[in-house]
């Protein structure tokens, strides 16, 4: 049953294709937007290529792959398989995207925070920095951020032990630092507040919860709260996707800045192809379509052909792209 402060209504994220060209070709004719993300680019491709370098291979172990027996089972049903080739094909793909999916959040915070003036916070477990990926001092204000690959990834465990880290720490930091106020942040690198679980929110209803007193506004239809303690006042604020990225760098092309960086480490520019390709995800053809794009629409920094894959990584952040 939802906490009767929980945003009754979020409202969902759209993204226009017209707006994500805009964005490119802002990017694309800016000096200095272009060279941050010709850095980004550089940064990904270097730590891109060490990641897939450690990635499982043919050549592992069964012992490595760590599969769930009942699963293949369940999966050699609905497969139809016969022989244990089949099924064996399918572990490997299958075990190099589980490992992405662990370490990817963390390439991206130790690429993309240095490169908007952040700093990576090395911390070891139980300490009273284990819950911080970043930080940036401005002027009077210590921002701190904790940063999560998804916008499902917390439980009730998690979020309540986040707040209580914020808690016990926020006058730590705050005197280490020399400041009177701070930012706190939880990121949520890609998604969006409609997508959440929600129980990121609930580390903002803890905190309400265990500082009654202090709090000086209530998370109550809000997605921040604010409470004042020992003479620091502490901002927490759930940022998801989006909002993550025009906050870490304080400008709205952050996100594009990204997205091309990662399409042009990754993705080879190849020649246009018919607009007839099939795919089995029912509407993924609509989302990858350049129908909308004018024919004459060109940039330097990435390719036409490179414009599907813009399409396809834009739409992880919103819940609707048209």
């Amino acid at each position: 049953m939802g906490h009767k402060g929980l945003p009754k209504s979020v409202p969902i994220t759209t993204l226009r294709k017209s707006d994500l060209l805009k964005a490119l070709v802002r990017v694309d004719k800016g000096t200095a937007s272009t060279q941050r993300a010709l850095k980004l680019e550089t940064d990904f491709r270097v730590m891109i290529k060490t990641h897939v370098e450690s990635l499982p291979t043919n050549e592992s172990e069964f012992s490595k792959f760590n599969t769930n027996p009942f699963v293949l089972m369940i999966h050699c049903f609905n497969k139809h398989y016969q022989r244990i080739n089949q099924i064996e094909a399918d572990i490997l793909p299958a075990k190099v995207f589980s490992s992405m999916e662990t370490s990817a959040g963390r390439m991206v915070e130790a690429v993309v925070l240095p490169n908007y003036s952040w700093e990576i916070v090395p911390s070891s477990m139980h300490s009273s920095n284990s819950v911080l990926d970043g930080k940036q001092h401005r002027g009077d204000v210590l921002r701190l951020a904790t940063l999560k690959s998804g916008a499902r990834c917390l439980n009730d465990e998690m979020s309540e032990n986040i707040a209580d880290a914020i808690i016990a720490n926020s006058t730590g930091w705050a005197k280490e630092a020399n400041v009177k106020r701070i930012d706190f942040t939880y990121g949520v690198l890609y998604g969006t507040k409609k997508q959440s679980n929600k129980k990121d929110w609930h580390i903002l209803r803890n905190i309400a919860e265990k500082l009654p007193k202090a709090l000086t506004i209530a998370p109550d239809q809000r997605w921040a709260c604010q409470y004042k303690k020992n003479g620091i006042t502490v901002d927490v604020t759930i940022r998801i996707g989006l909002d993550l990225w025009n906050y870490i760098a304080d400008h709205n092309l952050t996100f594009m800045e990204l997205s091309v960086a990662l399409i042009r480490a990754c993705v080879t520019p190849v020649e246009i192809q018919p607009g007839n390709q099939i795919y089995a995800i029912s509407d993924l053809g609509k989302i990858v379509s350049l129908d909308s794009t004018p024919s004459n629409f060109n940039v330097s920094i990435i390719q036409r052909s490179q414009l599907e894959w813009l399409f396809f990584f834009a739409r992880h952040f919103c819940d609707e792209l048209i």
